[in-house]
């Protein structure tokens, strides 16, 4: 909650502006009743018109100066309120930009999604309340009984029994309906996760026509949100009625007590008129607390999810002894004794791995499904630590390198290719910000995309729909291939990122590579692909079983024999 208000700190004036202008109008509206009382006593009582005018004439300039001051306590409780959440936003997304993929696994997208947006919109109100109405329904409180003390104490005495037990009955409240509303964050983070999942698999359910599987799973979570927020709403919207109660109650004793000691000629009727408007300021001002405890309460829970994204330690940054403005320069890699974990997570993925890549080198990974294949390409740009062993490039290991230089030395294509809302073009050069068009069509050109894109309406400006969802699975992967050759990288990955391209473009991409100045390694299936490269690495179980040339591990290791017969037939070509 601490942290999440320190961002006000910079707009200190226009907080306490807005403040300044709320406490002038409490003053005004707690001496509105006493100049009635007044005007009662002096002027309607002794029928005194020239009295009448004057108070009266008092009252209406007070209330129109209140009014003047209350539009520019919106204009700056605005002004503070939505700055504030702009500068929240921004460091959350930047913090988000610096998560580990073990911070990312931590947080499901759709629980990010509902920091940004529900939670900061909730603080954002919530201040803009505080500014604007929520510390002036506590102070009417104060204030109210105050004046009336000043009216008359006698009849004022009823406020300090039940005032002090309302207080304390709302913080009560509070406290209770704060946990509550953490609930419900919970659940709408359910509810936003089951509907991004479901818009981004719709072709998926439609081709499996799994509509019906699909609301269940949404009505189960829409179901709990709804329990959730009626349960909390009727637990806080059942304090009013007691609030209101007790306060009536106060309120009739005033009057007829006032009523008492006005007809024993102990107090004066316009006394009575101030106590009843006072009674009724507070009688109001509690009535308020139902609506401002569930918001502070609301505001309270977001607050705190807000703060677990801005506090959450980043478990991978530059080691203190990584050298500034260093580039990998030859792209040699060397794994020794690599052991490696996923957090939160026991069995261990890479088991005392050890090889070499050397510079400008072509290397195959094949191995079955959960050989530990794509979990070697995360730890060698750093997106993973490892547990135990070495990862080195160049003779250096890779803490030695800021992870900017090392990662902008490297092309990766992920096994999942990922296009942005933009154009053909936009989405190449995103892999360099600097690309100029050449550059971008000879990358596209290399990745056996150009005659493609050529043929589209509106060729390299052509927009891509969010995901890539109007091109081909194919499209897709040799864009992202584009994305990764512009930058002429020492090291690329391919993460079976060809597996949609047929034999033949395969085999121009496979050709066009060999030009760029750069060691590979490339995840493939395929053992017509891995024929092509100068050594193959076969893993299993994150274990090394043969690493070597496509004649020598025919010669040495069975399993690999059988993975080429399992493609070729028993006479198949390249045994030799």
């Amino acid at each position: 909650m601490r942290k999440v208000l320190s961002y006000l700190k910079p707009y200190k004036l226009a907080v306490t502006i807005a403040y300044a202008l709320t406490l002038i109008e409490l003053i005004i509206e707690l001496l509105l009743p006493f100049f009635l009382g007044k005007m009662i006593n002096e002027g309607i009582v002794n029928e005194d018109l020239n009295n009448v005018i004057m108070w009266g004439s008092i009252m209406i300039g007070l209330a129109l100066f209140s009014f003047i001051c209350g539009i520019f306590n919106s204009f700056y409780a605005s002004h503070a309120s939505t700055t504030f959440a702009y500068d929240i936003r921004k460091d959350l997304f930047d913090k988000i930009q610096t998560f580990s993929f073990a911070n990312l696994n931590k947080y499901p997208t759709s629980a990010l999604v509902t920091r940004f947006t529900n939670d900061v919109r909730q603080v954002q109100n919530t201040v803009f309340m505080g500014l604007r109405i929520m510390l002036r329904a506590p102070l009417m409180v104060i204030g109210g009984v105050i004046m009336a003390f000043i009216v008359n104490v006698k009849i004022s005495l009823i406020f300090l029994v039940t005032v002090p037990l309302l207080v304390t009955f709302i913080f009560w409240v509070l406290r209770k309906a704060s946990a509550m509303f953490r609930g419900v964050q919970v659940r709408v983070d359910r509810v936003n996760r089951t509907m991004q999942e479901n818009l981004s698999g719709m072709r998926l359910i439609k081709a499996f026509y799994r509509h019906d599987y699909e609301k269940e799973q949404f009505t189960e979570a829409n179901e709990e949100l709804k329990v959730s927020m009626r349960r909390t709403f009727r637990f806080v919207e059942a304090s009013m009625p007691i609030l209101l109660f007790v306060m009536n109650l106060s309120l009739i004793f005033i009057i007829w007590f006032g009523n008492v000691q006005s007809i024993a000629g102990n107090v004066k009727v316009g006394d009575v008129v101030a106590i009843v408007n006072y009674g009724l300021r507070t009688a109001m001002a509690i009535s308020m607390f139902t609506f401002i405890t569930m918001a502070f309460s609301r505001m309270k829970a977001s607050a705190e999810r807000i703060s677990e994204v801005l506090d959450l330690e980043v478990d991978l940054t530059d080691h203190e002894d990584a050298k500034g403005e260093t580039a990998v320069t030859e792209g040699q890699i060397d794994f020794k004794d690599v052991n490696f974990t996923y957090p939160y997570t026991r069995t261990k993925i890479l088991k005392d791995f050890s090889f070499s890549l050397h510079a400008g080198e072509t290397l195959a990974l094949i191995g079955a499904t959960g050989a530990g294949k794509t979990t070697l390409f995360q730890l060698i740009p750093r997106l993973y630590d490892v547990d135990d062993g070495k990862v080195i490039i160049d003779g250096e290991p890779i803490t030695k390198y800021k992870l900017k230089d090392l990662r902008n030395s490297i092309g990766y294509v992920p096994q999942s290719p990922l296009l942005f809302t933009g154009s053909v073009a936009e989405n190449i050069a995103w892999g360099k910000e600097d690309a100029s068009m050449e550059e971008i069509e000879q990358a596209a050109k290399d990745a056996q995309i150009h005659d493609l894109i050529m043929n589209l309406p509106k060729k390299y400006d052509t927009n891509i729909s969010q995901r890539g969802v109007n091109l081909s699975g194919g499209q897709q992967q040799r864009i992202s291939i584009a994305r990764a050759l512009i930058r002429n990288p020492k090291i690329l990955m391919f993460d079976d990122s060809t597996s949609a391209l047929d034999l033949a473009t395969e085999s121009r991409l496979l050709d066009a590579l060999d030009k760029y100045d750069s060691s590979k390694l490339i995840i493939t299936q395929k053992i017509a692909t891995a024929i092509r490269a100068d050594r193959i690495l076969l893993m299993d179980h994150g274990e090394l079983l043969a690493l070597g040339t496509h004649k020598e591990l025919l010669e040495t290791s069975d399993l690999y024999k059988e993975i080429v017969k399992s493609q070729f037939g028993e006479e198949f070509p390249y045994a030799t």
